[in-house]
């Protein structure tokens, strides 16, 4: 039945604009005309991280529900969490349209979408509203014509405290002008320094300590990667999510649509698929995650099941490619939540938004 309900649902997408097709989806979801999946909790997929604890390992990552207009909706779809957002202060629209543009033989999209979203207040208004108690997270940013970025990612923890279960610091959009620099080291301690500390101090009155990972992007250098690992290493960050999308059309099938500026999923250029974080290798801890479609077409290194981290599906509105993504991946996901049994430095990168593990004190690397 899936195949003939995504082969359906395909060319009635196709017939819209990717945009049009993913604010589709959206309103599917808000209508409750997408059924919810009766799924019973299996024990094996549970994951803690960073002290979360994860019915299962497969979410939604931040890019397709901007507004937290449907995280419910997705949690009863049977994702083990949902990321909303990326949200920004104030409102604003993004980019111009056309932003986003399908690659279908490379199975993905370009999308230059610019941080468009609702703000702060829309989407904490909805957040506050809801009554169950899923795992939902917010994907923090900074407004592109903000004077003080830095004092936007400060906000954003402040704003959403009540109603997070995490924070995700999104500094790796290739689309906002200047976003990628807070990656640069004395930005980034910057940034960690005050994001954390806001953090702490939120944590001190409200009883509780939510953690914060940080989002970065799969077309550093190997310098930049080095500063990011030992500040990662050197504030009481709870975790990495690699990677956001990328800049680059290396391997590329359709070369007209791939002309076009903007991000494309990591996990679909071969480039990205070949080096994760190599400058990273000596973060302790940290668990790169495959994406299901990257493992099925390459020898399965050896793995461990322990330190077992959440996957998420691509940030990128997947819904405008096909629908529905989660479907496609699910079953390579759920088989195994795996952990590289070799440094980082040999693992291949996951998709846009994946949440790779939690960092441990230790000046042990995983190996």
């Amino acid at each position: 039945m899936i195949d003939p309900f995504k082969r359906l649902a395909r060319k009635g997408l196709f017939l819209f604009d990717p945009e049009t097709a993913h604010g589709m989806s959206i309103a599917a979801l808000k209508s409750g005309l997408v059924p919810a999946c009766q799924i019973t909790p299996d024990p094996r997929l549970r994951q803690i991280v960073a002290g979360l604890t994860f019915e299962n390992p497969l979410g939604m990552a931040a890019g397709y529900d901007k507004n937290a207009e449907v995280p419910e909706a997705l949690l009863n779809l049977g994702f083990g969490f949902t990321e909303i957002g990326t949200v920004t202060p104030k409102p604003q629209s993004g980019n111009p349209r056309p932003r986003i543009f399908r690659l279908v033989e490379d199975e993905g999209v370009i999308n230059r979408l610019g941080f468009n979203n609702e703000g702060h207040d829309a989407a904490f208004r909805r957040l506050a509203a809801l009554k169950g108690g899923g795992m939902i997270g917010v994907n923090i940013g900074a407004n592109k014509d903000s004077e003080d970025r830095i004092a936007d990612y400060v906000a954003g923890i402040r704003r959403f405290y009540s109603v997070a279960r995490y924070f995700t610091a999104n500094i790796s959009s290739p689309n906002t002008p200047g976003l990628r620099d807070l990656q640069g080291r004395e930005s980034l301690a910057v940034l960690l320094s005050s994001v954390l500390a806001a953090r702490d101090e939120m944590a001190g009155t409200s009883g509780r300590k939510i953690p914060v990972f940080l989002k970065i992007a799969p077309d550093l250098t190997e310098e930049g990667m080095d500063d990011i690992a030992a500040e990662a290493l050197s504030h009481a960050l709870d975790g990495l999510i690699v990677s956001n999308t990328t800049l680059s059309r290396e391997g590329l099938k359709d070369q007209r649509q791939a002309k076009e500026s903007g991000a494309f999923p990591a996990c679909r250029c071969s480039k990205s698929r070949r080096r994760c974080l190599p400058g990273c290798a000596s973060v302790s801890a940290l668990i790169c995650r495959s994406s299901a479609s990257a493992v099925s077409r390459r020898p399965k290194p050896r793995w461990r099941r322990s330190g077992r981290a959440p996957i998420s599906s691509s940030s990128i509105p997947a819904w405008s490619m096909k629908a529905p993504a989660w479907l496609a991946i699910s079953s390579a996901a759920f088989r195994n939540s795996w952990t590289a049994k070799r440094p980082a430095r040999s693992v291949s990168c996951a998709t846009a938004g994946w949440i790779i593990g939690q960092r441990e004190r230790s000046d042990r690397p995983v190996a």
